[in-house]
């Protein structure tokens, strides 16, 4: 079990991943303590002359000096495909360090559900059905940025990337098989866009759940919420360690003007009650209290207020499931129950009318709704049929 802990070392490991068509990629990390995730282990394997027990190596990212841009070299070379399993998290880590994404993209978590596997498939499962082993998952809640790494701990991380070889060429098989390596592309698409990334604090208000729709309040949890974000990046601290949600909700009703006011708080952390946190709590209460009308956050459409045809809405379902059955896609993944509502009140601009989603489902749904086809059941079977 190799562990690199020097630039040169990983350059060299690069350079001959660079020569492979594929390398498979892992991450370990904490961000329990921070805002911004702390990259304390990365894993990385590629396909050897010897079939799947080809090279894997640990890099150390916290060993002194050592530098990811080899890494991030690699990223960049687009005749090497990297390979994810849920790969969100950890696009993110480099994305945030090293403003780069891996191109080409492939998450066998998105892959595996296109193909039939379920939504939002554990690897674990891929790899008992796929690989067809066993993983030790004794080290599952490993303080990372810990060292050493036992044995035992560094199996585990490397376990994560040498079944993924097996995994992906897989599935990479199963979707040139099946025609669908397009739908896993469009699915991608979101990974790779730094605006999944941006937090921006003025728009963390959205984030939070409110029970009420009142411009007033939400001018309140807006600037609130705006504090909290901006205060939580510059200091890269979690943002519950400012003050969590349910405490945001509480000022939100309640107003306090000072800091005698602010003490009288339930659910305020004791250090959120003095301080710069208690100074920017009031002040963005009273940024609030000068707001505006006219410039209060606006609340989008629910479909509470949309002309839902109910009959038709429960129609879109039999037809979303005959489709996932005949597809072998889960039906969450084709249509969330917000789309079929939707469709069923007239919006056009909906997700599962789009792309992939619109030759396997959205097409169909749409002549159901101008009354084009109907759906008939044949044995256990639901089909669509023309009228």
């Amino acid at each position: 079990m190799k562990t690199v802990t020097t630039t040169e070392a990983l350059a060299a490991f690069c350079k001959e991943a660079a020569t492979r068509p594929y390398v498979t990629v892992d991450t370990e990390f904490l961000r329990e303590r921070t805002y911004y995730a702390k990259l304390c282990l990365l894993q990385l394997a590629i396909p050897g002359p010897d079939g799947p027990e080809g090279a894997a190596v640990l890099v150390d990212p916290l060993a002194e000096g050592l530098s990811l841009d080899p890494l991030y070299e690699l990223f960049r070379n687009t005749d090497v495909v990297k390979v994810f399993h849920a790969a969100r998290q950890d696009l993110e880590i480099f994305y945030t360090g090293g403003k780069v994404f891996p191109e080409p993209l492939f998450d066998t978590q998105v892959a595996a559900m296109v193909c039939g596997f379920g939504e939002q498939v554990g690897y674990e499962t891929l790899v008992r059905k796929i690989a067809k082993a066993n993983l030790d998952k004794t080290s599952r809640f490993t303080d990372w940025s810990r060292r050493p790494l036992s044995d035992a701990q560094k199996a585990y991380a490397l376990a994560d990337v040498t079944h993924l070889r097996v995994i992906y060429e897989h599935l990479a098989a199963e979707l040139d098989r099946t025609g669908r390596a397009k739908w896993l592309r469009e699915e991608l698409g979101v990974l790779t866009d730094p605006e999944t990334y941006i937090v921006r604090p003025s728009e963390a208000w959205r984030r939070i759940k409110t029970r009420t729709n009142s411009g007033k309040f939400l001018a309140v949890v807006r600037e609130l919420a705006r504090f909290r974000e901006g205060y939580a990046q510059s200091r890269n601290i979690p943002r519950t360690r400012v003050f969590k949600d349910d405490a945001l909700l509480e000022l939100a009703s309640t107003w306090p003007q000072n800091i005698e006011e602010l003490a009288r708080s339930r659910l305020l952390l004791r250090e959120a009650r003095r301080g710069e946190i208690a100074d920017g709590i009031i002040a963005a209460i009273r940024v609030a209290q000068e707001t505006a009308p006219e410039d209060y956050p606006k609340v989008p459409g629910t479909n509470s207020r949309l002309q839902v045809n109910p009959a038709l809405a429960d129609l879109l379902r039999v037809l979303l499931k005959a489709k996932s059955e005949e597809t072998g896609v889960a039906q969450k993944l084709i249509a969330t129950s917000s789309d079929l509502d939707l469709i069923a009140a007239g919006e056009r601009d909906v997700q599962a009318l789009r792309g992939w989603r619109r030759e396997v489902f959205g097409e169909d749904a749409l002549r159901l709704c101008r009354g084009e086809v109907a759906l008939t059941a044949r044995g256990s079977n639901v089909e669509v049929v023309g009228l």
